[in-house]
């Protein structure tokens, strides 16, 4: 059985590999992945809008994994739309790079829940075999979160340098013509940060657990005793 120090430590590695699950799931279930300004400027162009009358030309986007919408404002008052990234947006995106970042979330999943039941196990008992001891915990926990970690890296990739917010932006749009102005991660991408976070935690705390702290003993003071102190 393993001591009360390290139960304490596997106990708490196991709440964290179960929050990381809950945050993944959270946040690939939100639309708030990234939010923005977008510029009307076809609508800009045709009025010769100048600097006070572009406000009426600046809509705002938002969107996540799956789904989204913005304010469309061309001049004639914002109109909202909502839309879905499957199936149909998916394929005027970068179709294999926002894949890759659903699977690589997915997988994150599958090896976070890895984690949390090889963690119950070594806070229950000692395992005989080294894989499902501390050493496969460390593995459990890095996997999930580089595959975070990848998944945060594309997104932010997709965002950069493929112009995902402007592409969603102008999908379908055959009159008007969107301009980015402004781009902000938003909470969903930041709970994936958080998530990544909690997996070096817990290897923090699986090192901790392998560490042998010295016992402290009492010395016992020696009694000499003396020919006297029998015949006393």
């Amino acid at each position: 059985m393993p001591g009360c120090f390290k139960k304490t430590l596997f106990a708490l590695a196991s709440l964290i590999s179960f929050v990381s699950f809950i945050l993944i799931v959270v946040a690939m279930g939100t639309p708030k992945w990234m939010t923005g300004k977008i510029l009307c400027k076809t609508g800009a162009d045709l009025v010769n809008a100048t600097d006070p009358e572009l406000v009426k030309f600046i809509g705002d986007i938002y969107y996540g994994l799956f789904r989204g919408g913005k304010i469309r404002q061309c001049g004639l008052g914002g109109r909202r739309s909502k839309f879905t990234i499957f199936p149909h947006m998916v394929k005027k995106l970068n179709t294999s790079l926002h894949v890759m970042i659903i699977m690589f979330l997915c997988v994150a999943i599958f090896f976070s829940l890895v984690s949390f039941g090889f963690c119950i196990l070594n806070a229950i008992k000692v395992p005989y075999r080294a894989i499902k001891g501390p050493a496969g915990v460390c593995l459990w926990n890095f996997l999930a979160g580089g595959f975070v970690v990848l998944a945060v890296t594309s997104f932010m990739a997709a965002v950069k340098y493929h112009h995902l917010t402007e592409r969603i932006a102008n999908f379908r749009e055959n009159v008007f013509q969107f301009v980015i102005l402004e781009e902000r991660f938003e909470d969903c991408f930041w709970i994936c940060v958080a998530s990544a976070t909690t997996h070096a935690v817990n290897l923090l705390l699986i090192a901790i657990s392998g560490i042998n702290f010295p016992k402290i003993k009492t010395k016992t003071e020696e009694v000499n005793v003396t020919a006297e102190d029998i015949m006393y």
